[in-house]
């Protein structure tokens, strides 16, 4: 999956702008962004404050890093249980 090339904090800023007052197609054209984009970060990012993103942002890799140590660790589990399984 290719990464985005705005932070989190560029895109919070971002959204500020629309908040004060600059139009959708303006900022996406200055920007460089489509609209569908645009409303997908507000629908993400709106509201929040450039702390918030950093706290969401680092919640988001701790979460990633703890489903694949479950996945990780249901391979073992059930790599173990067919070793036991068997009659020697």
């Amino acid at each position: 999956m290719r990464g985005t090339r705005y932070t989190e904090e560029q895109i919070v800023a971002l959204l500020k702008e629309h908040e004060r007052g600059v139009g959708t197609e303006e900022l996406c054209r200055r920007h460089g962004i489509s609209q569908q984009t645009f409303y997908r970060w507000k629908a993400k990012y709106g509201g929040m404050e450039l702390g918030d993103a950093q706290k969401l942002k680092a919640l988001e890799d701790k979460n990633r890093r703890l489903i694949r140590l479950v996945a990780d660790l249901a391979l073992d589990n059930a790599a173990l249980k067919d070793v036991l399984s068997k009659n020697w």
